[in-house]
């Protein structure tokens, strides 16, 4: 399998509808008590894009970008409308968005991160498929120039600096960024008739593991 880095036509994903999924084990034990256990450190995205069609040229695209897919084969890049950026939605991206490392003076290579804090607990998300040219960043405060002070892996989200940060820095980030994900279906079944009356297809979207 290989991965495209090309993005959904993001016209055709707005209106889509989906979100994060987990995957929770629970026992009920004798006692009326559970246990809960997860074998997913991380969520799964899924979403309809099937509900982002609003033409039948939008289905002629659809039909073009799933065929060039392959089907399910090959992954590509999806924007999520409702969370694509690592301020608020409402909000410019800044270079002190997110926290992404300290300096130790020999690390160079720094993951984009997203975090999501709710009652004194947060969800630290891996990003790795950042928007080319989106990205900003900062080292204790001072904005760095890119390509001058450092580089950005688009297809993995790798900062690196052309001079490692000092001990105790702290590095922060801002970014847009796109979930890698394939159609779940090697299947589009479209009625001329049925869409013009309102009646959409089905397109299932799942996010995959880089």
């Amino acid at each position: 399998m290989a991965f495209h880095e090309v993005r959904f036509p993001a016209n055709l994903s707005f209106g889509s509808v989906g979100g994060p999924e987990r995957r929770t084990e629970i026992v009920a034990l004798a006692s009326g008590h559970e246990e809960r256990n997860s074998p997913w450190a991380q969520s799964r995205r899924r979403y309809d894009a099937g509900l982002g069609l609003r033409s039948l040229d939008d289905v002629e695209a659809l039909i073009a970008f799933f065929e060039a897919r392959a089907g399910q084969l090959h992954g590509f890049r999806w924007k999520d409308w409702a969370d694509y950026k690592s301020a608020l939605p409402t909000r410019e991206v800044t270079p002190f968005d997110q926290e992404i490392g300290t300096g130790d003076e020999v690390t160079e290579r720094y993951q984009l991160v997203k975090r999501y804090a709710s009652g004194g607990y947060e969800h630290i998300r891996a990003i790795h498929k950042p928007v080319a040219g989106s990205v900003v960043v900062a080292v204790e405060g001072d904005e760095l120039q890119e390509g001058v002070d450092f580089t950005v892996d688009p297809e993995t989200g790798i900062v690196t600096f052309l001079e490692v940060p000092a001990v105790g820095a702290t590095i922060t980030a801002g970014f847009e960024f796109d979930v890698p994900v394939r159609f779940d279906t090697d299947r589009i079944a479209v009625s001329v008739a049925s869409f013009r009356a309102g009646d959409v297809p089905n397109v299932p979207i799942v996010e995959v593991r880089t």
